[in-house]
C-alpha cells in the first residue's frame, strides 16, 4: 500500500476528530489506512519487548522495512528543494524500545548492528539515541539507570564512522535527487553528531565496568572520529585520577592527546610512577600498560633522576614478581639504562647495599625525593640466584658491559606462566643426576656395585 500510494500523505488528522466536508471519501480511506498502518507499527514496536528473541528479531526487521519503504515513499510532503524525508519518527520509536531502562537489550542491539553499515541509518540513530538520553535523564533527575547506560554503550560502541568521506554512500533509503546539502552524506556532520552523542553520555556517572569498556575503546573507536579531540580531556584525567586499573586504562587516550594534541599534563609521569605497585603484574591490562610506559619514558629528554627513579621502583617490585614477569622486566630496565647513560651507575656502584642500607625510599611518591640516583640495582644481582633458569641467564645481563642495541620486549609483555610452563615441559634431559656425588661402592672398588647407596 505504501507502493501504490493508497496511504494519506500529509499531516495527519486525529482518528477520533470531526472531518470536514472538504475531504474526499478516498481522502478518508486513505486518511483510516493510514491510522491502520500507525497501529500496525505500534504492535510490531510492541513485540521488540517480546519473551522470545526470534520474534524480537523479526519485529526489528520488519520495522526496518518499513523505515525502508518510508523513506522510498514518503508519508510527508517534502519541504525541503532537492532532498526527502528521512522516517526519522519511526525510527525514534525503535531506538527508544532498543533502550530500555530496565530489560538488558543487548542482545538485540547486536542484531541492530547490521543497519549501522548504512550512513543514513547511522546518522539518525546517532541523533535519536541523543534525544533518548536527554529525556532519561530529565525524567530520573539527571542519573541514568544502569541498565539504560548498557543498552546505550552497546548502540554507541557498535557505531563505526567512515575515515574519508568518499566511503559515504550506503543508504538504506533510495535517492533519486541530488543530495549534496544532506546531512547523512557528510562525514563531518557524522563526526559532529558521534562527538555530540558520546559527550553527553560520558557526562554521567559510569559504573565501574562500564568505565572500563569505555576506556578499552576510547583510543581507537572514539578520539579518532571526533571533530574535536581534545574535548576528552577532562574525562580522561580525571579517569587518569582514579588509580588501579581505570588509571591503567585512561593511558591510551592520554598517549594520543599528549603526542598528537599537545596535551599538557601536569605532574604525568609522578601519577605514572605512583601506579608501579605490586598488583600492575598481576591485572589483565599488564601489558598495555608497560608498552605504553615504554613508549613514554622513551625520551632521551627525560631528567636523569626520573628515569633512574622508575628503574629502580621496577627493579624493587621485581623481588617479589613471577618469573613471566621478570621476564619483561628486566629487559624494560636494562633498555632505560641503555637510553640514559647517566644511569648506568646504578649498575657499577662498587657498593651493591641491600635493603636495610639502601637509601632509596620506596614509600615515596615523588620521584624527585626517592634519592634512587643515590642508590644501586642491587636487586638486579638478588635475582641472579633465582630459581627459574630464563630469569637467571636475564638477570647476568648486568654483569657484562651492556650492548648499545635495545632490547625488544614486545614479544615478552604478554607471555605466561601457562607458555613457562610448556616451554619446560617441552625441554629433553639426555641424563638427570639422582645423587650429590657419585657412587664409589662400599670399599671404594668400581667393582662393587651390590653396596651402592642412592641419595634422593
Amino acid at each position: 500500500m505504501l507502493e501504490k500510494r493508497e496511504l494519506y500523505i500529509g499531516d495527519l488528522p486525529a482518528e477520533d476528530g470531526t472531518l470536514p466536508d472538504t475531504y474526499s471519501a478516498e481522502d478518508k480511506y486513505k486518511m483510516w489506512m493510514r491510522h491502520r498502518y500507525n497501529s500496525c507499527a505500534a504492535c510490531i514496536l510492541d513485540l521488540l519487548q517480546h519473551s522470545s528473541f526470534s520474534n524480537q528479531e523479526l519485529a526489528l526487521c520488519t520495522l526496518m522495512k518499513f523505515i525502508q519503504l518510508e523513506g522510498k515513499f514518503p508519508l510527508e510532503n517534502s519541504e525541503w528543494k532537492d532532498s526527502y524525508r528521512f522516517p526519522r519518527e519511526l525510527l525514534k520509536f525503535v531506538i527508544d524500545n532498543l533502550l530500555q531502562e530496565e530489560a538488558d537489550c543487548t542482545l538485540l542491539i547486536t542484531r541492530f548492528q547490521e543497519y549501522l553499515e548504512y550512513d543514513d541509518v547511522r546518522y539518525y540513530t546517532m541523533t535519536v539515541t541523543n534525544d533518548c538520553v536527554s529525556r532519561v535523564q530529565q525524567k530520573n533527575k539527571l542519573v541514568l539507570p544502569p541498565v539504560f547506560q548498557t543498552n546505550v554503550f552497546c548502540l554507541l560502541s557498535s557505531i563505526n564512522i567512515p575515515v574519508e568521506e568518499s566511503a559515504l554512500g550506503n543508504f538504506l533509503v533510495t535517492k533519486n535527487v541530488n543530495n549534496e546539502d544532506w546531512k547523512p552524506s557528510k562525514l563531518k556532520d557524522h563526526k559532529r553528531v558521534f562527538e555530540r552523542v558520546w559527550m553527553i553520555f560520558l557526562k554521567h556517572q559510569l559504573s565501574v565496568s562500564l568505565y572500563k569498556k569505555v576506556l578499552l575503546i576510547l583510543h581507537e573507536s572514539i578520539l579518532p572520529h571526533m571533530s574535536k579531540p581534545t574535548l576528552m580531556i577532562d574525562f580522561l584525567t580525571a579517569a587518569y585520577d582514579v588509580g588501579g586499573a581505570i588509571s591503567l586504562l585512561a593511558l591510551n587516550g592520554l598517549f594520543i592527546l599528549i603526542h598528537q594534541h599537545n596535551l599538557e599534563y601536569p605532574d604525568f609521569y609522578k601519577k605514572l610512577y605512583s601506579l608501579l605497585e605490586p598488583s600492575v603484574f598481576h591485572v589483565k591490562y599488564r601489558a598495555r600498560f608497560f608498552h605504553l610506559a615504554n613508549m613514554f619514558l622513551s625520551s632521551t629528554h627525560l631528567p636523569v633522576y626520573l628515569v633512574a627513579a622508575f628503574a629502580k621502583r621496577l627493579a624493587r617490585l621485581s623481588l617479589t614478581a613471577p618469573p613471566q614477569v621478570l621476564l619483561m622486566i628486566i629487559p624494560f630496565i636494562c633498555n632505560l639504562i641503555r637510553r640514559h647513560p647517566a644511569c648506568r651507575v646504578l649498575i657499577h656502584r662498587p657498593s651493591a647495599g641491600d635493603l636495610a642500607t639502601d637509601p632509596y625510599i620506596m614509600e615515596e611518591q615523588d620521584p624527585a625525593k626517592s634519592q634512587a640516583l643515590e642508590s644501586s640495582l642491587w636487586e638486579l644481582e638478588v635475582l641472579q640466584q633465582h630459581y627459574h633458569g630464563d630469569v637467571v641467564r636475564a638477570a647476568n645481563v648486568i654483569s657484562r658491559p651492556l650492548s648499545a642495541q635495545e632490547s625488544d620486549i614486545s614479544g615478552l609483555l604478554e607471555i605466561s606462566s601457562c607458555e613457562l610452563y610448556d616451554k619446560e615441559m617441552k625441554k629433553k634431559f639426555k641424563s638427570v643426576p639422582l645423587e650429590y656425588e657419585p657412587v664409589r661402592g662400599l670399599l671404594g672398588l668400581k667393582s662393587d656395585i651390590t653396596a651402592q647407596h642412592f641419595t634422593f
